[in-house]
């Protein structure tokens, strides 16, 4: 099987390249290899390398620039998606792609089912969405994962930003009032790695279709902070902020130029029942990838 990753250097692609070793020879590309502003580009990479899967872990994922950006934003996350899509269908090769819990509104408090209504609150939502999309269109075999909240121990994530920041300052203010899950990429990827096995054993029948892809269990970002440093703490940093001295905020009180979910909670029974992932409680990786930054800071 020869596996073809776009993304390699971002937090989800550098796992994938890990996780996706045992099923094949896999060819990892960057935006140096193929630029998704350029579409044209995408799909010239794509067919060139030829691959019977391709994981597509690049995406526009600056949500406030978004809002003023959102032509760009689609040409990456929607028209470039489009063309991975038909390089796909021309194969029969099976398309990877990840999603995001921001093609919500929102509303409730309910976790969203795969097949409850889309309705984006801002430009990068609406972008992912029209990626979705894109992909359903086509008749390529596909896994569309949606996730939420990523972290990892390397690249930018709210994770690492609250553990300088409590290393620097003497208290933090950290929004409570939106709900939803952090999901490692590590746990993305090794998820993956199965996903594909299931799927390409399988030859897809029933299979292919869009998936809810997070940890069990929810909070907030406040509760992600309380956590991260208690954990921290627990394997010897060295902080200037308890979790006791995190304030808990509205979103109001920290406005952003796009307008974020307040239920970010996606329902994982579908990816557990017809792919067989089991999906582990949040603070599982969590757990893990604290102790990595911790231990990688103090050798």
């Amino acid at each position: 099987m020869k596996l073809l990753i776009f993304g390699k250097s971002g937090q989800v692609g550098w796992e994938l390249q890990r996780a996706l070793q045992p099923l094949g020879e896999v060819v990892a590309l960057d935006a140096s290899d193929a630029d998704f502003a350029d579409p044209r580009s995408v799909r010239s990479a794509a067919e060139a390398v030829g691959p019977d899967v391709i994981v597509n872990a690049a995406a526009y994922t600056a949500v406030d620039r978004a809002e003023t950006d959102e032509a760009t934003a689609m040409l990456v996350n929607a028209e470039s998606v489009r063309e991975l899509a038909a390089v796909a269908e021309r194969r029969g090769a099976w398309l990877v792609h990840y999603s995001t819990d921001y093609v919500f509104d929102g509303k409730g408090s309910v976790p969203w089912c795969e097949t409850d209504t889309a309705a984006p609150l801002n430009a990068y939502g609406r972008t992912k969405l029209a990626g979705e999309q894109a992909i359903a269109a086509s008749a390529c075999k596909h896994l569309v994962f949606r996730s939420s909240w990523v972290y990892a121990a390397r690249g930018q994530n709210f994770v690492r930003t609250m553990l300088r920041l409590a290393g620097e300052r003497q208290d933090l203010r950290v929004i409570a009032d939106q709900h939803g899950v952090p999901t490692s990429a590590e746990f993305l990827a090794d998820a993956t790695c199965l996903a594909i096995l299931r799927a390409h054993s399988s030859g897809g029948d029933g299979l292919s279709g869009t998936y809810h892809l997070a940890p069990r269990g929810h909070t907030c970002w406040h509760g992600i902070a309380c956590e991260t440093l208690r954990l921290a703490a627990a394997v010897g940093a060295t902080l200037r902020v308890t979790p006791e001295r995190v304030a808990p905020i509205g979103a109001a009180d920290y406005p952003l130029p796009a307008p974020r979910p307040s239920n970010s909670r996606l329902n994982v029974d579908r990816v557990e029942a017809l792919l067989g992932i089991r999906c582990p409680d949040w603070r599982v990786h969590l757990e893990r990838t604290v102790a990595e930054l911790v231990r990688g800071s103090n050798a």
